[in-house]
């Protein structure tokens, strides 16, 4: 059994996973498997696949779903997962040689820690050049929210989870839709523990026209009930009265979105009637013509 698990799923991408491909037989360790969730292309994805697999160069573990969003795919690459560690690398994204064996080194460092739930990562743009802000200089572990709160991270950031904690945190998507933020599982995971931090570029991104980052506003309007799920769930775990008032305004506009009751069923009443008026021009400016 493989230490690490490179999980990626894929929607109609046979055009750009090679260089994934490509990145992955150049790992300067093997100790990983490729877990793929295809969710329901209609390109040559299974195809390519299945002659990487023939090939024999990596550890593939090819599954097709009907077509139901990445987030539902990833749920079916952690059950299918054989791995201690667990990292998503999307389809439109390739991997530093030393990926592999940079993390493995982190993870023995962290076998004894109770509180670290994984392995936070650093991100580039093709040109080096990291995506936002680099992590806060002597920075060991963190908080998601904390970092990207009171610490001003920006930018993404690689995050690898041991599996069995993921396994506990499945993603929820409402019926009839297939998006749902990553939030709602990670910022769970950070109620109770923290991420360790390894401040290094280890995976290169390339945002394309038909990614998930391009289209985030449509994907909320076609996807109001989870996004309401998850603006729920942010305002219970919000550590601030202002967090949790900014987070009222946009699961209101989740709920106008879905035809939902939009104060019956806030966490705070209060917040929800304050927030009203912001939530409907947010609506209008923002989202109606997304």
């Amino acid at each position: 059994m493989k230490t690490i698990t490179v999980f990626t799923p894929t929607y109609n991408r046979a055009y750009i996973l090679p260089k994934l491909y490509d990145s992955l037989r150049e790992q300067t360790s093997n100790d990983f498997e490729w877990v793929i969730v295809d969710d329901g292309s209609t390109d040559d994805t299974g195809t390519l696949v299945r002659k990487w697999i023939e090939e024999g160069q990596l550890e593939i573990h090819y599954y097709k779903q009907d077509n139901g969003g990445k987030q539902r795919a990833h749920n079916l690459g952690v059950k299918k997962s054989q791995g201690t560690l667990f990292v998503c690398v999307d389809s439109d994204d390739y991997v530093t040689p030393d990926f592999v064996k940079k993390h493995l080194k982190c993870l023995k460092t962290i076998e004894k820690e109770d509180d670290i739930a994984g392995i936070i990562s650093l991100q580039a743009h093709e040109d080096g050049k990291p995506i936002g802000t680099y992590f806060p200089k002597g920075l060991s572990k963190t908080k998601l929210r904390n970092l990207y709160g009171k610490l001003k991270f920006k930018g993404d950031a690689t995050l690898a989870y041991y599996t069995d904690i993921l396994k506990k945190y499945p993603f929820l998507v409402a019926p009839g839709e297939k998006f749902i933020g990553e939030g709602y599982v990670y910022y769970q995971i950070d109620q109770n523990y923290y991420m360790k931090v390894l401040p290094e570029i280890l995976l290169i991104k390339e945002y394309l026209n038909d990614g998930y980052t391009k289209n985030v506003r449509k994907l909320t309007k076609d996807n109001p009930k989870s996004y309401a799920i998850l603006k729920r769930l942010s305002i219970i775990q919000a550590d601030s009265w202002f967090e949790k008032y900014k987070q009222t305004i946009l699961y209101m506009v989740g709920c106008r979105m879905s035809g939902q009751h939009m104060i019956k069923n806030a966490p705070n009443k209060v917040l929800a009637l304050l927030a009203y008026v912001p939530s409907w021009l947010a609506w209008i400016i923002i989202y109606k013509r997304a």
